[in-house]
């Protein structure tokens, strides 16, 4: 028969939980981000990219960390270090604005998968093989940047009928400069506009730019979605309103703030969710190369009724009732 004293140590021998070894942790994935845009405008994206990608699962601080974004601030000469020092990081996944700044991360690095975020012409750029079959390390979404344009210039000829011409600002740094001229100035030939061109490297530029603009008496300015001329539109936008120019910018209505007439062009907010989509699915072990590249289908229209009146311009009714936000 068992003792009291035996059965006591019988029965601490049970209870006392056995020593183990500590549980594993879930591995932190790491998304970089490498843009050529202003910081200022990638302040929302990131915040709203971090949102979609915790509605798909990853979550900040367990399971994944969006890291900052890199920014160039429209200075392409900036976006090899930047790309480079983003890879000697080796994030998982990095999300990548504008064409040059892609081209950078290709040239750094051939694995680590890279997702764009509304990058114009992928595949006339030789960025990607195909829109459904991209190869390589490269996937995303693009911007439709030719069309988007096109119709920006419509829009601007229908507020503006005795409009005969319109500067453009090109950065010959940005590869995606060339063709976007060509399409713009056959695009423009068609509703009878010249394009005047004017060349801008350096934010230093703009201002022999501005008085180019003046001496070949462009009577409008149109805004694509380059990165230099993005964060310089505060002071285009000053330099338009000085000489009673009436300024189209290609892009969503969030941009009248730099005093344009009217925006037009993608949805900014549709991004972050598809990018998100593209890297819950290569954190989940998908390919980058064999992820199909998807197209902006939320396009939005900005007027600006202020800029109108200051113009003398008469906003038609037919245009005003397409508007997706007026400034009154």
């Amino acid at each position: 028969m068992m003792g009291r004293r035996t059965f006591l140590l019988a029965a601490a021998a049970v209870v006392v939980p056995p020593i183990t070894a500590a549980q594993p942790t879930e591995r932190i994935r790491r998304v970089a981000w490498l843009s050529a845009f202003p910081s200022a405008d990638l302040r929302e994206p990131h915040k709203t990219l971090k949102a979609e990608l915790e509605k798909l699962g990853w979550v900040g601080g367990r399971n994944v960390e969006v890291l900052e974004p890199r920014s160039s601030e429209g200075r392409s000469d900036r976006l090899p270090e930047l790309a480079a020092d983003i890879v000697r990081a080796a994030p998982d996944v990095i999300v990548v604005q504008s064409a040059p700044a892609t081209r950078a991360l290709m040239k750094a690095t051939t694995t680590i998968p890279v997702v764009m975020m509304g990058v114009g012409d992928p595949v006339s750029y030789g960025i990607v093989k195909s829109y459904t079959t991209p190869g390589g390390n490269v996937t995303g979404a693009s911007y439709l940047v030719n069309e988007s344009t096109l119709k920006t210039l419509e829009l601007l000829k229908e507020l503006a009928p005795k409009l005969a011409s319109v500067a453009n600002f090109v950065n010959p740094t940005n590869e995606a400069s060339g063709p976007g001229l060509a399409h713009l100035r056959a695009s423009a030939q068609r509703l009878g506009i010249r394009v005047d061109a004017v060349e801008v490297r350096t934010p230093a530029d703009f201002d022999a730019a501005f008085a180019s603009i003046t001496s070949l008496g462009s009577e409008s300015i149109l805004l694509w979605p380059e990165a230099l001329v993005r964060s310089q539109r505060a002071r285009i936008g000053r330099f338009a309103g000085e000489h009673r120019l009436p300024m189209a910018v290609v892009g969503a209505p969030t941009l009248l703030d730099a005093g344009g007439l009217l925006t037009y062009g993608p949805s900014s907010t549709q991004y972050p969710v598809l990018v998100a989509r593209y890297v819950d699915r290569i954190l989940r072990g998908a390919a980058p190369g064999g992820l199909p590249i998807e197209q902006p289908t939320k396009f939005e229209l900005g007027l600006s009724l202020v800029s109108a009146r200051a113009l003398g311009l008469d906003v038609p009714a037919s245009v005003l009732s397409r508007a997706d936000e007026v400034v009154r």
